[in-house]
């Protein structure tokens, strides 16, 4: 998340968090964002002095990550981290790299610890204020590490522990450098945003000045200075991501916005007439429809790789887009609704520490020959923040509570090779499951639900004959970010509903399944 000369940061209290791989780096900053603290996420090899001296972080949070700190080439932090003056945090391998570059020892494979732990407070400390209060003084958090702290850096001492981490929570309070063998930022630490909040406000002394209605403002300052008085188009997707972008630029640039809403053949249920409806019905917003289906279906086909469907429909998106460009006489701009998540799942290894998930097709699947420059209001955000962002800005309750759809839509759902009979399929199967969702009160409840077309035919019998059809697997999961998340507990009375009503009506299904896994180790979607 780059800085710019007139980024956020510098019209806030801000952190920076060094990023050495783990999947859940961007947890410590929804975390921050919750207390009201601005930050952003930096790959380790990106910050060095002179980037401290422009970024100008209040404190810095090393994260954890895969690599061990007894390798040869394992990632460090810059010295200047250290000799900054302000307040470190290093967490789970951050704890580890700043003990071996402080003069610490650090040993690898003799305790390792994953999962749920208790830790114990061994003396007090302003990092676990208000924490620690019960008889025995103990606190959940959760561990994952292979490697631990074996002799501390000259300055350092004890605060926590717990039989598998004897140094659990460690500190430096002269040069105010904390460390936790733990992970603070995942929901099983049970008052890790409460260590986090006394690491910003209590330790660092940040009043929390960070809010939805300033980012608005900022945003549109933002998006007037770079558009000026060209052309934007934006691409709608029929989701809340690209919806809220919409509204946010239109907020900024007025009748220098139209929005394209194209129509891959890959959406769910009458989807484009609600989003064409809302648009046209409560934005004065110029939007244009288009159906590219046939386009879209044609070049898909045949194509069962995940990562070359949402290359191929990015590069698809962008053909639909420049094409309607020049027909309102030329656009400057192409605007998105990327998110912060899209931007770190995509990251490789050569563009910083973490390890690929997947190529967001707007993020990944871009073609380098692209003739507009990208305008992405909300790269910046999360999902739960997003949401905020709309109702800031006035859109309707039942549209930004929408759960979320993936610009790639019913593609990613369809593993293997996507035909148009397979779509109208998955859509009418998905459509019955949503709507006994919604029947039954839980969709508020539930973070995301869909339905999933497997590449697989199963032997059934109905009406006393066998049948050979595909198996439909159903999703639905709970989350506050959309980075990690668990499966909903539906009761097997409503599976069982929704079973029977997809397989009487949904012809071409004879198998319902339901997927329990949590993220991780799966992702939300099945690619």
């Amino acid at each position: 998340m780059a800085s710019t000369p007139d980024s956020i940061a510098d019209k806030h209290e801000h952190v920076l968090i060094i990023d050495f791989g783990s999947q859940v780096t961007q947890l410590i900053a929804r975390r921050l964002r919750e207390s009201g603290v601005y930050c952003e996420i930096h790959p380790f090899n990106k910050v060095d002095a002179g980037f401290l001296d422009r970024f100008d972080p209040k404190a810095i949070i090393l994260s954890g990550g895969p690599s061990s700190v007894t390798w040869d080439d394992s990632p460090r932090a810059d010295e200047a981290v250290f000799t900054r003056g302000v307040p470190v945090l290093g967490i789970c391998y951050g704890q580890q790299v700043m003990m071996e570059q402080l003069g610490g020892k650090v040993e690898s494979g003799t305790s390792r610890e994953f999962g749920r732990a208790f830790i114990e407070k061994v003396t007090d400390s302003e990092l676990l204020d208000g924490l620690f209060e019960g008889e025995d003084h103990r606190e959940q958090v959760w561990m994952s590490h292979g490697d631990h702290v074996a002799e501390l850096a000259p300055g350092f001492g004890v605060i926590a522990r717990s039989p598998g981490a004897p140094l659990a929570i460690i500190a430096d309070l002269e040069r105010r450098f904390y460390g936790t063998q733990f992970h603070p930022e995942v929901v099983h630490t049970v008052h890790g945003r409460d260590m986090l909040r006394n690491f910003t406000h209590r330790i660092a002394g940040l009043s929390g000045d960070w809010t939805m209605a300033a980012y608005r403002a900022e945003a549109i300052e933002k998006i007037r200075a770079q558009v000026g008085d060209a052309k934007v188009i934006c691409g709608l997707s029929g989701g809340v991501d690209s919806s809220v972008a919409a509204v946010l630029i239109h907020e900024a640039i007025g009748d220098q916005l139209t929005c394209v809403y194209v129509d891959h053949g890959l959406m769910r249920m009458n989807e484009s007439e609600q989003v064409v409806g809302l648009f046209r019905d409560h934005y004065n917003i110029p939007l244009v429809h288009v159906d590219a289906s046939d386009l879209f279906l044609g070049e898909l086909a045949g194509v069962s790789d995940p990562e070359k469907k949402r290359k191929t429909i990015g590069k698809l998106f962008i053909d639909v887009f420049e094409e309607e460009a020049k027909k309102i006489g030329g656009a400057d701009f192409l605007a998105q609704g990327t998110l912060y998540p899209d931007v770190i799942e995509s990251v490789s290894a050569t563009g910083g520490p973490s390890v690929t998930i997947k190529s967001h097709h707007n993020v990944g699947g871009l073609p380098e020959r692209m003739n507009m420059k990208l305008v992405e209001p909300l790269r910046d955000l999360f999902k739960d923040e997003v949401r905020a962002l709309g109702r800031e800005l006035g859109l309707p309750e039942a549209f930004v509570g929408r759960h979320p759809f993936p610009g790639p839509g019913l593609a990613i759902r369809i593993p293997g090779e996507i035909t148009r009979e397979k779509a109208d399929t998955l859509r009418k199967a998905d459509a019955i499951y949503i709507e006994e969702i919604r029947n039954a009160g839980l969709y508020d409840e539930i973070w995301q639900a869909f339905s999933v077309l497997l590449p697989v035919n199963t032997v059934g019998v109905m009406g006393d004959e066998r049948t050979y059809e595909a198996v439909l697997a159903l999703r639905a999961v709970t989350s506050t970010d959309g980075m990690t998340a668990d499966y909903y507990p539906f009761d097997h009375a409503f599976l069982g509903r929704v079973a029977t009503r997809i397989i009487n009506e949904v012809k071409g299904v004879n198998r319902v399944v339901y997927d329990v896994t949590s993220k991780p180790p799966g992702t939300i979607e099945w690619e």
